[in-house]
């Protein structure tokens, strides 16, 4: 219809699986692409594919919107043109972008730093909030710190010494992360009764993703639990690192959305001024890199390294995953993707070595349980976060297999369906009942892309053998064997002999058998292995005869 313009709203994931099917996204005249401060991995391939684009259709607008983001180094992005091995030939100097800059309609933020550098940001939080209860007007109070562990901390000793101090009424004191039920994160939402404060200890998730109405004071701690990926080592650490200048500032902003606020921020001005980063790293180079890989590849990108990116990737991350994507069988001798096998992986939106379990599970006869599986695997955690762990733990048995995490969610999905999706049910076996809806959707639509790409949905009836032999086809290279006379829990790595240990969560922690596979490697005091699974070390020359040379144990058992 002539005369009508249609707007879409998607994902940058989402525009990305599109370009699989219309790799120069033709149907679009205008794309703009919102939030791209965050420079997530999504948005940095997608811009370094929108400028690809822009060459073969200079007419095609594109509108980069952000609040924080450095527009001159954006800007001179898309100008530049650099000639790359594969790509099509220059077409010479472009004209700049437009770089337009709109005023907010936020009220002013007086900001406050503190003389000196504080020892403890979560003591100068609980001490800086009740200052401004007892010297400012009303006005809800938000404080950013790290992570669940500072936050609880943070509520428990605040709660103490509004107590013993008499400065305890009218405090209403919340907490706010991701591991919270969804009642738990309803009460930050919902109004603050008259008469009231209402304090929020929330981690960065309140930077951007979400909007807190009444919030006139902002406590900054200054840091920020970030995700960094060690592609030599494989292991992925939650590390608690500075914020940036663009974070401190979007911050700040939380505070000025009703009326005048004011913001605290628990560092000196010298060090924001001169030592703070103007921008935060960008998660593409801090991220484990085989999905990026594999996207890119099933957009006919073979020249990955000589991709233009708004950030390069470190070259060490890059190697490690073409070699992966090769010992799973998608990439081939040329780095390009396997038929079929790599382009069935690249049309399922997961983690490759995930995808590949459910394509071995179709072989094996247990694809329906595997879909289960992946859909739990795509979440953070399908239990609730409490302070009542004994009690959790007691819930984790009714569910628990000796085989280990995989088929105990199995488990825990099946007593979801046979109770009617029962939020009761779940609130009684500490399960996450919005977290096991997001299982029953994501496990829908990978049964929608199961049957398109031909595979075939069979359930096993309870064989649980060669549930774990699909797994282990997916995570062969995250198996791990009990250190001989080991008495701490000690396992090493196949690849790699690292020195790793069973996460507390697992259902198999304490139980220590001799071979297991892992889903995911995180360090903290020590490297954990999570979502565990006992195996026998022969299915791994089964799954990879390439990838392993298994030689039989020895007569101790390591």
């Amino acid at each position: 219809m002539q005369g009508v313009t249609m707007i879409k709203f998607l994902t940058d994931g989402v525009l990305l699986r599109e370009m699989m099917d219309d790799p120069l996204l033709t149907k679009y005249s205008v794309i703009m692409v919102d939030e791209a401060h965050e420079r997530s991995i999504s948005t940095d391939i997608l811009l370094g594919l929108l400028k690809k684009i822009q060459r073969r259709r200079p007419e095609l607008r594109l509108i980069i919107s952000s609040a924080t983001i450095e527009a001159k180094s954006m800007s001179a992005f898309f100008q530049t043109s650099k000639r790359h091995q594969g790509l099509e030939a220059d077409d010479g100097p472009r004209k700049d972008p437009a770089i337009l800059s709109v005023e907010g309609r936020g009220f002013n933020v007086q900001i406050h730093y503190v003389e000196e550098p504080v020892a403890d940001y979560v003591r100068a939080a609980v001490s800086t909030v009740l200052s401004i209860h007892d010297q400012e007007p009303p006005g809800d109070i938000l404080v950013f710190l790290t992570g669940q562990d500072d936050i609880d901390a943070t509520v428990q000793l605040l709660t103490e010494e509004a107590q013993a101090n008499g400065k305890n009424k009218g405090l209403i004191v919340l907490p706010l992360y991701s591991g919270l039920s969804r009642a738990e994160q309803d009460l930050v939402f919902s109004p603050t009764p008259r008469g009231k404060r209402k304090i929020v200890i929330s981690t960065n998730i309140a930077e951007t993703s979400l909007t807190l109405e009444g919030i006139v004071y902002v406590v900054d701690c200054g840091f920020s639990k970030q995700r960094f990926y060690n592609p030599i080592s494989d292991v992925e650490n939650l590390v608690v690192a500075p914020i940036s200048k663009a974070s401190a500032r979007q911050r700040a902003g939380r505070a000025g959305r009703i009326r005048p606020g004011k913001c605290y921020r628990l560092y000196t001005e010298e060090y924001f001024v001169n030592e703070m980063p103007a921008q935060g790293i960008p998660e593409m180079q801090r991220s484990n890199l085989v999905s990026c890989v594999t996207q890119l590849k099933a957009l006919g990108i073979d020249n990955i390294l000589g991709f233009d990116w708004p950030a390069s990737p470190a070259p060490e991350a890059m190697i490690r995953a073409l070699e992966v994507l090769y010992s799973l069988g998608v990439l081939d001798d040329d780095a390009k993707l396997t038929s079929p096998v790599g382009f069935q992986v690249a049309e399922i939106p997961l983690d490759p070595m995930i995808a590949k379990m459910i394509l071995s599970s179709s072989q094996l006869g247990c694809s329906e349980e595997i879909i289960t599986i992946a859909a739990v695997l795509s979440i953070q955690s399908i239990w609730v976060s409490t302070k009542l762990q004994k009690e959790l733990d007691e819930a984790k048995l009714r569910f628990a297999a000796v085989e280990g995490d995989h088929v105990t969610f199995l488990n825990v999905y099946q007593g979801f369906l046979r109770s009617g999706k029962s939020s009761q049910w779940c609130h009684r076996n500490f399960v996450n009942y919005h977290a096991m809806k997001k299982v029953i959707e994501i496990r829908e639509q990978l049964r929608r892309i199961a049957l398109r790409i031909g595979i075939v949905l069979k359930s096993c009836e309870r064989d649980m053998l060669v549930v774990r032999k699909a797994v282990t086809a997916g995570f062969f290279a995250n198996a791990c064997n009990l250190e001989a006379y080991s008495h701490n829990g000690m396992y090493k790595t196949v690849r790699g002999s690292q020195e790793v240990y069973i996460h507390p969560s697992s259902v198999l922690f304490r139980v220590n058998p001799k071979w297991v596979i892992y889903h995911s490697l995180v360090s903290t005091d020590r490297q954990y292995i999570r979502n565990v699974m006992t195996m026998d070390p022969s299915w791994l020359t089964e799954a990879a005869p390439h990838f392993f040379q298994y030689q039989r144990p020895d007569p101790i058992g390591h």
